[in-house]
């Protein structure tokens, strides 16, 4: 524990306390994953008993994945690109058609350094949560810094929806 920076110790708390709230309301998450790489479902995991609590975690980096993995539709992301409430709705409420969770997270955002924009410049990033029967929230974000800086801003804060999401 002392070797870790101030981010992991915020991450492995953040995980922890997301683990009670699922573990409370008897909900399973399932990630689905662009920008960040697989990092909440990492951030979650590091956590001792996350099995009880995580069902399954989706890396859909790809258009094609997004896609044939998660059912986005191909006309959504011609219409809107694959960084878009749109997406990020797809994405999440893909994830639970796809799995025995009953809430999830998406993430799909420009992490940098290249990729940016005028419309969507590097650090924006849409979110989604979704929980079954009830309405998918999304949230769109500007987060600023390098790409792990970007990515490390996107995976806290989808903890952090997630622990919001339930709490209301």
């Amino acid at each position: 524990m002392e070797n870790m920076s101030d981010m992991d110790r915020e991450l492995l708390k953040l995980s922890q306390d997301v683990g009670q709230v699922l573990l409370h309301s008897e909900m399973r998450l399932v990630t689905a994953e662009s920008c960040t790489g697989g990092g909440i479902a990492a951030a979650i995991t590091e956590i001792a008993g996350s099995s009880t609590w995580l069902e399954a975690g989706f890396v859909t980096y790809s258009n094609e994945a997004k896609v044939s993995m998660l059912g986005v539709l191909t006309p959504t992301l011609e219409e809107h690109g694959a960084v878009s409430e749109q997406v990020a709705i797809q994405m999440a409420e893909g994830a639970l058609v796809r799995s025995r969770a009953n809430m999830s997270v998406s993430v799909s955002g420009v992490a940098g350094p290249d990729g940016g924009s005028e419309d969507k410049p590097v650090g924006t990033v849409w979110m989604a949560w979704a929980v079954r029967g009830r309405e998918t929230i999304t949230r769109l974000f500007a987060f600023a810094g390098d790409r792990q800086s970007v990515r490390q801003q996107a995976v806290v804060a989808a903890l952090k929806g997630i622990q919001g999401r339930l709490q209301n």
